[in-house]
This record gives structure tokens, C-alpha cells and sequence, in this order.
């Protein structure tokens, strides 16, 4: 009886933004975390993700670098890709949109409701392509 939920990965390098996210989307989403680039890309090689939420700033690379790179490596995943940050340049998110299939950027704080439409959107709108 359990409908299937989209298995979404949020990559932030902030403990609590990975809390606040899982907590949040639990019930409507499988949330998978990863606090690094490099884990959330191990995680993308072992397992099917329908949506890829990343923050822009952090440490290793921001949130437009991984996107190339997921482009680069795994160009089989849908276009279900979200960038969520407080900080992030006019010319980074217009490489993204351009080149990476950023699908939006989310400006954080972000709200529950509007977040998680915008996930949905993602994902069935790339399905339908």
C-alpha cells in the first residue's frame, strides 16, 4: 500500500541544513543526505536518485561545480537538479541553467511548500521529456 516516493539527494556541507531538510520532507520524499560533493557523488554511482538538491557554497567544490561534474559522469540522470543557496553569482547559476540541466535555484530559506512543489516539478516535468 506504500506509493513509491521519489528518491531525492540534498547535498550540503551544514549538519543542520541536512536535518531541517530529512525532517521536513521525510514523509513526502526518500531524502538521502550527503555533508560533502564527493560523498553525494558516491552516493549517485551505488543507487537510482530521481531529484539532486545542493547547496552552492561549499568547501571542496560549489554546488554549480558538481553539477558539471555529475553532467560529465552521469549524463543518464534527468535534468532534476536544484541548487539551494544563500550566496551564489549571477554567472555561476546562468552556467548551470545553460550547460548543467539546473533545473531551478532555490534562494534560501527556502519554504517547505514551495520547495517541494518545485522538486515534484522537476522530476515529472523531466520524465516528460
Amino acid at each position: 500500500m506504500d506509493e513509491h516516493k521519489y528518491t531525492i539527494l540534498y547535498i550540503d556541507d551544514e549538519e543542520v541544513n541536512l536535518l531541517l531538510f530529512r525532517s521536513t520532507f521525510r514523509r513526502d520524499f526518500n531524502v538521502i543526505t550527503a555533508n560533502s560533493a564527493k560523498q553525494g557523488l558516491n552516493i549517485i554511482e551505488k543507487q537510482h536518485i530521481d531529484a539532486i538538491v545542493t547547496d552552492q557554497r561549499m568547501p571542496e567544490m560549489t554546488g554549480v561545480e558538481l553539477l558539471k561534474v555529475i553532467n560529465g559522469k552521469f549524463p543518464e540522470i534527468p535534468p532534476s537538479r536544484l541548487i539551494v543557496s544563500g550566496f551564489a553569482s549571477n554567472e555561476d547559476i546562468e552556467e548551470a541553467f545553460n550547460h548543467y540541466n539546473l533545473f531551478r535555484f532555490v534562494p534560501k530559506p527556502w519554504n517547505a511548500e514551495n520547495l517541494k512543489k518545485t522538486i515534484i516539478d522537476s522530476i515529472e516535468g523531466s520524465h516528460g521529456k
